[in-house]
């Protein structure tokens, strides 16, 4: 498709929230529908194929017909990836996110003063993860949310912040049925590349309230099994091992709040293991 016709039907639709600062969300099935009558007027025929005059199948004559169909489904977000724009205000974050050449965005943006911002449908496919692989699933912006928080990544986040992810995060869980351990961050998705959020966001709270996992209370006489494959481990809970220094300092930043050892130390490992159970 034509960025065009994106940039000509969906912006108006999609980003108004931005020069209004409405965040209230879209009524989804009038807008969903709009969008769709809109594009596929906008889209060109689909060419009609002749069937080969020379091919043995010759017999398998078909029709291709141009007038489209209602039989067909959004798509259902399964997972919630939560950002930090290192940038220095919404007001930066949105004009990055206008700009095609950047090719990014998300469906929310949250400020520091708590208030939301709905950029984007949630039913629709935002640019927020690139590329990024949890488990088996290497296309995430086609079955996630992103949620990025106004911080520039070297500071701590507002309580009136994080208690406003809270509530959303309470509503997407409810209305998309995502499950606990789906609420993730762009470094657990992208170790490589990201490192967001950084090692200040509260994921230990954020599990409390039933979003991401968390590890138990570990007795420091708790010994781990000498068999024990901590890279293994990783890769069960999620995480892309092909760099597997990548992979703990992503783990360690998660749930050490440690980005400083490239290493697991005994500690780690009794963390780790008590998580990757959690997984089986």
């Amino acid at each position: 498709m034509e960025f065009g016709i994106i940039k000509k039907v969906l912006f108006p639709l999609l980003f108004g929230s931005i020069v209004s600062c409405n965040h209230q969300q879209y009524p989804v099935v009038v807008q969903t529908k709009v969008i769709h009558d809109t594009l596929i007027v906008r889209l060109p025929p689909v060419p009609v194929v002749p069937p080969s005059t020379t091919s043995s199948l010759d017999s398998l004559l078909y029709d291709v017909h141009t007038t489209g169909t209602p039989n067909f489904n959004l798509r259902k977000p399964n997972f919630v990836v939560i950002h930090h724009t290192a940038q220095d205000s919404c007001a930066q974050t949105f004009y990055t996110f206008s700009l095609e050449r950047t090719r990014v965005s998300a469906h929310y943006v949250i400020g520091r003063d708590g208030r939301q911002y709905h950029l984007l449908n949630d039913y629709l496919r935002a640019w927020h993860a690139g590329v990024s692989k949890w488990g088996h699933v290497t296309d995430i912006n086609s079955c996630s949310i992103g949620i990025e928080l106004d911080n520039n990544g070297k500071e701590p986040f507002s309580g009136a912040q994080i208690n406003s992810l809270l509530l959303l995060l309470d509503t997407l869980k409810k209305t998309y049925n995502i499950p606990s351990s789906n609420f993730i961050g762009h470094a657990d998705i992208a170790p490589r590349r990201k490192d967001d959020p950084s090692i200040y966001f509260p994921w230990k709270l954020l599990s409390e309230k039933g979003f991401g996992l968390w590890q138990d209370s570990i007795p420091p006489s708790i010994n781990v099994d000498s068999n024990f494959n901590a890279l293994e481990a990783l890769r069960i809970i999620g995480y892309n091992t092909s760099d597997s220094t990548a992979a703990i300092i992503a783990f360690k930043r998660h749930f050490m709040k440690d980005e400083s050892s490239k290493t697991l130390n005994e500690w780690d490992r009794k963390t780790l293991f008590n998580l990757y159970k959690k997984y089986l």
